[in-house]
């Protein structure tokens, strides 16, 4: 569970972070790094698609800036896993209900913390 996020940071199970992440069903927080900072392309997202989760989430930033290429949809949607592209305090809160859901679906969120 994410509790709280403000740009630039996110607070989980009470630990703060102030980069990027990635965090799992599971409960496991990584960073996250992407290639090129404003651009979600296949690279950025490979890790996470082979966890084979149920849905992945995207946080494109605070106001929405980067931006998720085709090649990278098609890449997760081709795998038979759910999309969600949210700017991030959307996709937080949709982070937030999937884990808080009965379906105890597999979800993987991504998480640009600025911009």
């Amino acid at each position: 569970m994410i509790d709280k996020y403000v740009f630039g940071s996110i607070v989980i199970k009470g630990k703060k972070y102030n980069c990027d992440v990635e965090i799992r069903w599971t409960g496991e927080v990584l960073e996250w790094w992407r290639k090129e900072g404003h651009v979600f392309d296949i690279e950025d997202v490979k890790r996470a698609v082979e966890k084979n989760p149920d849905i992945i989430i995207l946080g494109t930033g605070d106001s929405g800036m980067a931006k998720v290429t085709e090649e990278c949809r098609k890449f997760i949607q081709d795998k038979g896993i759910e999309l969600i592209i949210k700017n991030t305090p959307e996709a937080v809160k949709v982070f937030n209900l999937i884990q808080k859901s009965r379906d105890q679906k597999k979800v993987i969120g991504l998480f640009h913390l600025t911009c």
